[in-house]
């Protein structure tokens, strides 16, 4: 085999391999040989067809096949002796292929660049932290109660408010017609849940019990079913009761509902609640402060390809979000040009950090083990009550599906790696600092 350089710029490679005529050969003699034992040729036993015969019934699809297997194997070497490790599937171009003359092939690749890892130890991290006070706790105690949803009969001839619930018959129609899915019988709908698609609950305040109206709302355009996107549509509906919020009291009996022993257990299962979401933000700026620093101490060039692969999902995000009306503040009064530059540079940059972590973890042999994908499936599995079987079955099906859970899973495994080697520091800051969303 001779492999010959024919492009080297960047992290860009280009490679002509010739494979001798002997070698190719070779294969296909032993592929037919292996074949005659196999066919069936009317006026031969199994395994006696001669080889002449073989050879020439069955040449052309061996051909194929030592084609598909020369060229991945060469490849492959070829790669391997140089110390190459490409960043996807390099490109092949098959340049000519006979029997007499070999195999010259051409593979286009881009390659991973040469990371240099900078010294954990001289990292520096502030970890946001904030305490958790009484009043969060009362407030989450008294979300509790609101989200208990305790209701009773409103009998006193009263028009409905935001906050009541009224018990409903409704049939949605489109163009005077009844559309699938819009009815339903005896629906509790709380006033101002948003539950309904908007429109829909504002008109129903001021309702009584016995009044039947008529209710003109228009689905969002964004809407999950098609034929129901952006479409103007009436609603009858009949309302059958009126319901109030009936106040719960804050006793040991409350808290039974929720598996506990008394009021005190629920506060301390409360307050546990959220010291567990203020780490979870806490960490999760640290570890957007450790990106920051990566970012800042390691330059290197990523492979184009990856990068305009990542540049594309995020300029095709930003089109859809524009055609729907969403806007980005971060970039408002930027110009498609100014916003295109820098969805580039984001686009960079997460290349960049993704492969700057693949590599401190594989220096550093960070595994994700099979119980962490179990665990991380079974949590998915959780969100989908009743469901729960057919999302295990999708995930055993769809290695893509395990791929990419496997990602997030690493990622922070390499982050906490890196996180107990670095200086890390704890900084007292509000809940409402915390709990703020950081911009990319």
């Amino acid at each position: 085999m001779q492999v010959t350089e024919t492009l080297t710029e960047g992290l860009k490679r280009q490679y002509k391999i010739a494979v001798p005529a002997a070698d190719v050969e070779a294969q296909v003699t032993a592929k037919l040989a292996e074949l005659a034992k196999k066919v069936s040729v009317p006026g031969f036993r199994p395994g006696k067809v001669p080889m002449n015969l073989v050879r020439q019934r069955y040449l052309g699809s061996v051909m194929g096949e030592v084609l598909e297997a020369t060229v991945q194997s060469s490849s492959a070497k070829a790669m391997e002796e140089r110390g190459l490790r490409p960043a996807f599937q390099p490109k092949v171009n098959v340049d000519s292929f006979e029997l007499e003359k070999g195999v010259e092939f051409t593979i286009d690749l881009e390659v991973l660049p040469e990371i240099t890892i900078a010294d954990f130890a001289s990292l520096e991290i502030e970890r946001p932290t904030a305490p958790v006070a009484d009043e969060d706790v009362e407030k989450g105690l008294e979300k509790l109660r609101s989200e208990s949803r305790a209701t009773k009969k409103v009998e006193e001839d009263r028009a409905a408010q935001a906050g009541d619930t009224i018990v409903i018959d409704f049939v949605g129609k489109d163009g005077g017609e009844p559309f699938q899915g819009g009815s339903g019988t005896d629906f509790h709908l709380t006033l101002g849940s948003g539950m309904f698609i908007p429109g829909f609950e504002d008109q129903l305040i001021g309702a009584k019990v016995g009044e039947e109206k008529v209710l003109n709302v228009t689905f969002p355009a964004d809407y999950h079913a098609e034929n129901l996107k952006g479409k103007p549509v009436t609603f009858d509906v009949t309302v059958k009761e009126l319901r109030e919020p009936e106040q719960v009291e804050l006793t040991d009996d409350f808290a039974k509902a929720f598996g506990l022993d008394s009021l005190d257990a629920l506060k301390t299962a409360i307050r546990g609640q959220i010291e567990r979401e203020y780490a979870a933000a806490g960490r999760l700026k640290a570890k957007r402060i450790l990106l920051d620093k990566l970012d800042e101490t390691h330059s290197f060039d990523v492979p184009p390809t990856l990068e305009d692969a990542e540049f594309n999902g995020i300029w095709t995000q930003f089109e859809q979000a524009k055609a729907a009306g969403e806007k980005d503040p971060l970039l408002e009064g930027k110009s498609d040009d100014e916003v295109r530059e820098e969805y580039k540079r984001i686009a960079n940059r997460r290349v960049r950090l993704g492969l700057l972590l693949a590599e401190i973890g594989r220096v550093s042999n960070v595994q994700v083990e099979d119980q962490e994908i179990r665990a991380a499936i079974f949590n998915i599995a959780r969100q989908y009550p009743g469901q729960e079987r057919q999302v295990l079955e999708f995930f055993t099906n769809n290695q893509d599906a395990i791929t990419q859970i496997r990602g997030p899973i690493f990622e922070d495994k390499v982050v906490d790696h890196i996180l107990s080697t670095a200086k890390v520091t704890d900084k007292t800051v509000t809940p409402e600092e915390l709990l703020k969303a950081d911009a990319e």
